[in-house]
């Protein structure tokens, strides 16, 4: 029997595709790591998931230590066995889990890079005003900033979805998680040039209902997003490396930075767990001075 088949790893796959509603690329990750897990477990000499114990995976743990993996590598692939155990145990397919004991390696929780609202206005004003597509780029850009978006649900951002009069768009998250997401007026009126003069010119009939369109009318990519954020990064005088989430990064701190309830930026930003969101509570120390001169009586 194939591996695949030992560890019914096919199963595991539809049920993180049409049970869980994860995206391929997040599935392709999870089966990497449990596959590179399997073969470990079939050289071990185990012959099928129900006879992992819980001596077996602190070795292959030590073993992904000594091979020099990142503890946020490690914790991945401890995730993606960790959840196919629960969908074997749910089926039926084993007794017992021997993943309840195992211990994770810490890691440093990094603070996100952002930019200071300065550095922002800079970016947004960076593109080339006489480039045929300047409006397309405006509006990624201040659509990124006014939204908190990430980049794939940028570029998946359909027609339907936006409400220009309402200020408002629809995108789908992890998970196909639909959330809301109002957009500002720059945004708007970006988007409102973009969707008026530009973009009826590029569509050739491939645009496939999407907003943002390449210059042969195909929906653009992610890596062009990329390149466009990099680009205008350059141009406006940031040394620093600058991505598509260096923009969601900098919406999240700019509203808690303004005041914002961290509930309400977890439920703009789509995080499932607001200790996710609670990392941008790492408030510049001159603003967290001004906050409290402001508003303690002893200040």
């Amino acid at each position: 029997m194939t591996i695949d088949a030992t560890f019914r790893l096919e199963p595991f796959r539809d049920y993180l595709t049409f049970e869980r509603g994860l995206s391929e690329r997040t599935v392709d990750a999870y089966m990497r790591d449990l596959r590179r897990w399997a073969h470990t477990m079939s050289e071990a000499g185990v012959d099928g998931p129900g006879a992992v114990d819980a001596p077996t995976l602190r070795s292959w743990v030590f073993s992904l230590k000594d091979a020099g993996l990142a503890a946020t590598s490690i914790r991945r692939a401890q995730s993606a066995v960790r959840t196919y155990y629960s969908f074997l145990l749910a089926d039926g397919w084993v007794e017992s889990d021997p993943t309840d004991r195992m211990d994770s390696p810490k890691t440093a929780r990094k603070l996100p890079d952002v930019l200071t609202r300065d550095e922002m206005e800079r970016l947004l004003d960076a593109p080339d005003p006489t480039r045929p597509l300047y409006w397309r780029d405006r509006a990624a850009l201040e659509f990124l900033y006014a939204s908190g978006v990430r980049v794939s649900e940028l570029v998946e951002l359909r027609l339907s979805s936006v409400d220009l009069d309402e200020a408002f768009a629809i995108v789908f998250g992890k998970g196909s998680k639909e959330r809301f997401v109002p957009i500002g007026g720059p945004a708007v009126r970006a988007l409102r040039r973009y969707l008026r003069d530009v973009r009826p010119g590029i569509d050739q009939g491939e645009g496939k209902g999407v907003v943002f369109l390449n210059a042969r009318g195909r929906p653009i990519r992610r890596e062009s997003i990329w390149a466009l954020v990099r680009d205008s990064a350059r141009r406006a005088g940031i040394t620093r490396k600058v991505s598509p989430h260096t923009l969601r990064h900098s919406f999240a701190t700019h509203l808690v930075e303004g005041g914002a309830d961290l509930a309400a930026v977890q439920e703009l930003l789509g995080h499932a767990d607001i200790s996710t969101t609670q990392i941008y509570t790492h408030l510049d120390r001159s603003v967290l001075r001004t906050l409290h001169r402001t508003y303690h009586p002893r200040a």
